[in-house]
């Protein structure tokens, strides 16, 4: 499979595999060589092992190369919903800055525009709009993290201008486009390690907000993540921000307003948003966070960005459960978070 003929690299394909990505489903198929089969990307198997994989462009040309559906994805048997959305993906994802609106997109593929916005909104998780300027965004991100300048990196993404990308940008959970690239260069981070009824707390953040909230870490863990910022520990600036931080643990559920500074992919933000919608003392499980943010087959894929949240407590975490309602695991220890879930519940 190459990129002219479904837009989607083997890397990237590969990757959708892993997470099982549903906005996938309907753009490529996944050729499992020893087995001799063929799936969609989301399909809930167990992963086969890279080298033993191929990727083809549709189900046609998969069994033109001797290969026979999967009965559990049944990637052969593409939703007309599916179809219109696949290729409404191709065009977003073609990385041109005059990509067609809402309307074009929906005329296209033979829908009308509310409706068209619906069935894209429900697949991805997100509306036509909001899809391209989260992978504009990303793809600056990348481009900044393989070493361009930050203005090379926003003209190579697709914004005509500067101020279209930080316009993009606004309201993202990201770090600001500088941090992106070079483990933290450029940006001075705040940090202080302090006791609580919980254990040892470290709390990082940049002027933007807090970028890292654990336990039993310290300064050695911070400089790991962020190797090229420029640490500085405590600060008059920083000791309020700390202080609010510590009493959200020590009263966790409590509204307070914290800033933050993370960054993830579209789908991961999406994820974190969701779970500061749990309201306090409440629990979710993984398939109803990944049925939440539009992409109900994709509970694996919740649970890897439920893992990769950096800011414990602020972005809860602790408030996703197994289906069957046991604690589940946790990044802290189950203690943590059972504790935390007590303490929401009084």
């Amino acid at each position: 499979m190459s990129r002219s003929e479904s837009g989607v690299s083997d890397d990237r394909a590969w990757r959708a595999v892993e997470a099982r990505d549903r906005t996938f489903d309907g753009r490529f198929v996944t050729g499992v060589l020893t087995t001799g089969i063929y799936c969609r990307p989301s399909c809930s198997a167990r992963h086969p092992r890279r080298e033993n994989v191929r990727f083809f462009a549709d189900a046609g040309a998969a069994e033109r190369f001797g290969l026979r559906a999967c009965l559990r994805c049944r990637p052969n048997d593409v939703s007309r919903d599916e179809e219109a959305v696949a290729a409404a993906l191709r065009v977003l994802d073609g990385g041109d800055e005059k990509a067609p609106g809402l309307t074009e997109l929906a005329e296209a593929v033979g829908y009308s525009p509310t409706h068209f916005q619906r069935v894209f909104k429900r697949s991805v998780g997100l509306s036509p709009s909001e899809y391209l300027r989260a992978r504009r965004v990303e793809r600056a991100a990348n481009a900044m993290s393989d070493g361009a300048s930050v203005t090379e990196a926003i003209y190579e993404a697709g914004f005509g201008a500067s101020s279209r990308f930080y316009e993009a940008s606004e309201g993202r959970l990201g770090m600001v486009p500088s941090a992106w690239r070079n483990g933290g260069k450029g940006v001075t981070i705040h940090w202080a390690v302090v006791p609580t009824s919980l254990g040892r707390m470290l709390v990082a953040a940049t002027e933007k907000g807090v970028c890292r909230l654990s336990f039993e870490e310290g300064r050695d863990d911070l400089a790991g993540r962020f190797p090229q910022a420029e640490l500085i520990e405590g600060g008059a600036a920083f000791e309020s921000l700390l202080a609010s931080v510590v009493a959200a643990v020590e009263q966790p559920g409590q509204s307070r307003a914290i800033p933050l500074d993370v960054q993830g992919t579209a789908f991961q933000e999406a994820v974190w948003r969701e779970l500061q919608r749990i309201p306090p003392g409440e629990t979710r499980s993984y398939a109803q966070i990944a049925a939440a943010v539009g992409k109900p087959g994709a509970v694996r894929a919740a649970g890897s960005a439920n893992g990769a949240n950096n800011v414990a407590v602020l972005i809860p975490c602790h408030r996703v459960v197994r289906s069957d309602g046991t604690i589940g695991g946790y990044a802290y220890g189950e203690a943590i978070k059972r504790e935390l879930l007590k303490r929401e519940r009084r």
